[in-house]
């Protein structure tokens, strides 16, 4: 069984500390979770990312993380979902994992009739059909430690896409990006497309079960503290 965990809107900095907490103390008893968020502004730089794919990202924090990839942007509008999985007890790689998450979201946008697909050459969605052929609207990005994943997917629902104009999205000079409020009228609400989502996600996973949870607030509120004693030591 997995729980699920709406996290509404939060900065981007205590989510992922939050997230590494979780996976650090875990253990083999540890329920597997998925975190869906909405995410303040901000420029996320992957372990390969580059200072050249940052063209100029102006008022926009610029954060270094520990995933894989390169650079890419999160802000409102946009489904940001993070399993927090024990990839050891599910029996699933790391590439089964970006398969599965590439699949769900390929099922969630049929759903809303817009056709997209991964691409062998890079990870992510993008859609194959109509004038925006070739634009990417989902992008994904992973971390594993002792054998459990974090980090995860972005899906450009109904946000501002200007700010990937500042960089070169997950190190391609010139990508483009599109956005399912662009396709389809009238765009579903976040909280929609986070549960079609999941629910895509859990059949690709072969998870049996799932339950929406409210947020622990313990783990956010230790990863606040511990961020603003680094400010403060700064």
């Amino acid at each position: 069984m997995a729980i699920i965990r709406d996290l509404g809107r939060r900065e981007y900095e205590t989510v992922w500390r939050a997230m590494s907490h979780y996976t650090d103390s875990r253990d083999a008893d540890s329920p597997d979770e998925i975190w869906c968020v909405e995410h303040d502004p901000v420029f996320t730089q992957g372990q390969a990312g580059k200072a050249e794919h940052l063209l100029n990202t102006g008022d926009i924090p610029v954060v270094q993380v520990d995933r894989g990839g390169q650079v890419t942007y999160h802000g409102p509008g946009q489904l940001v979902v993070y399993p927090l999985l024990d990839l050891r007890r599910t029996k699933i790689g790391v590439r089964d994992l970006v398969t599965a998450l590439e699949n769900a979201t390929v099922e969630m946008l049929a759903s809303y009739g817009i056709e997209a697909a991964p691409r062998a050459d890079a990870p992510g969605v993008y859609l194959t059909e109509g004038p925006r052929a070739g634009n990417k609207i989902a992008s994904i990005g992973l971390r594993v430690r002792r054998g459990c994943s974090f980090h995860g997917i972005a899906i450009n629902i109904d946000m501002d896409l200007a700010p990937f104009l500042r960089i070169n999205p997950c190190g391609y000079a010139g990508m483009q990006m599109v956005q399912m409020a662009e396709l389809i009228a009238p765009v579903p609400s976040w909280s929609e497309v986070a549960e079609v989502f999941v629910g895509a996600l859990m059949r690709a996973l072969s998870l049996d079960t799932a339950e929406w949870h409210p947020v622990d607030e313990t783990i956010f509120a230790r990863a606040r503290a511990e961020q603003e004693q680094e400010t403060t030591n700064g």
